[in-house]
């Protein structure tokens, strides 16, 4: 991260360029995200505010440009930030607001949560249509991508079967044995790549929802964007998968239906493994928990 200055609380760096970027340069407020590599102020100006953003790396800085590319033509304003200005050289991006609060752990009533989640559906199937330029190519690295994921899972396997029920090794198991396979079958989209509560913003007074945070944006499998809600929400809340599945507005295919639980699956077991490892409780929790609502939900 870059030292920042004690008057604003910017970078010095990123300072002269909104100096010379905006038209005037009024309060700002660190609202990054609580981990070292976050690096968001919301910037006041005389016009109102707009967002400055250091990516972490050259590679996020370049799959952010390149997705405000897509938002641009895709989304309205009160839909997703838009791009105002980029510095490749700071590796910063300007945008625009989007009304609303954020919606992970944001009190709803349930038919307003309900509509937020069909919401997001629809918004995700717009983000996924935008063709990519080679798509075979985009196949082999999902397919390498779950081979990966399969060798990661067969080595969980081995070091937590001792804490793992039957069922629950015999779905690692799976993970290990079919998930390359089913790569081959899976559609191809342009991917959000970090699709969740955390990056939709509700917007109570008109009912929208916005998305934000396109570092994470590529091609790639469909399902990728539904591993967390599959893992971490819908297991208690199938309202919401309904909601969300109803905005989507198609059914997953078969191969992503079981692709989608397996892909979940490993994720689990990877926490449940690393908090074994790093004597992490929380996140042993989260693995077990998991693994338990994929297991039922199959019974």
């Amino acid at each position: 991260m870059i030292d920042a200055t004690p008057d604003t609380g910017l970078p010095p760096e990123l300072e002269a360029w909104l100096a010379a970027s905006l038209p005037g340069l009024d309060a700002t407020e660190d609202v990054s995200w609580p981990r070292d590599n976050s690096q968001v102020w919301r910037v006041a100006t005389p016009t109102g505010p707009v967002y400055a953003k250091i990516s972490p790396s050259e590679a996020d800085y370049r799959r952010e440009v390149y997705a405000y590319e897509h938002v641009a033509l895709a989304f309205a304003e009160h839909e997703a930030p838009h791009l105002l200005a980029t510095d490749p050289q700071l590796r910063t991006l300007l945008t625009t607001p989007v009304p609303g609060r954020v919606v992970r752990d944001l009190p709803m009533e349930q038919p307003a949560e309900r509509r937020a989640h069909e919401l997001a559906g629809r918004l995700l199937r717009r983000w996924h249509a935008h063709p990519a330029l080679d798509e075979q190519q985009v196949r082999d690295r999902v397919v390498a991508a779950a081979a990966a994921q399969a060798a990661e899972a067969a080595q969980c396997l081995e070091r937590a079967a001792a804490v793992l029920t039957a069922d629950q090794r015999t779905l690692v198991a799976q993970v290990a044995s079919d998930l390359p396979g089913l790569a081959t079958r899976l559609p191809i989209v342009y991917r959000h790549g970090d699709n969740s509560p955390r990056n939709w913003l509700w917007h109570a007074p008109h009912n929208t929802l916005g998305l934000i945070d396109f570092q994470m944006a590529d091609h790639g499998a469909a399902v990728d964007d539904l591993v967390w809600l599959h893992g971490a929400l819908w297991p208690t809340r199938p309202d919401l998968r309904s909601a969300f599945l109803t905005g989507f507005g198609r059914d997953l295919t078969d191969a992503e239906q079981r692709a989608l639980r397996l892909y979940t699956a490993r994720l689990a077991v990877s926490y449940l493994t690393t908090g074994l490892t790093e004597d992490n409780t929380m996140l042993v929790d989260r693995g077990r928990t998991a693994l338990d609502h994929l297991v039922h939900a199959a019974a």
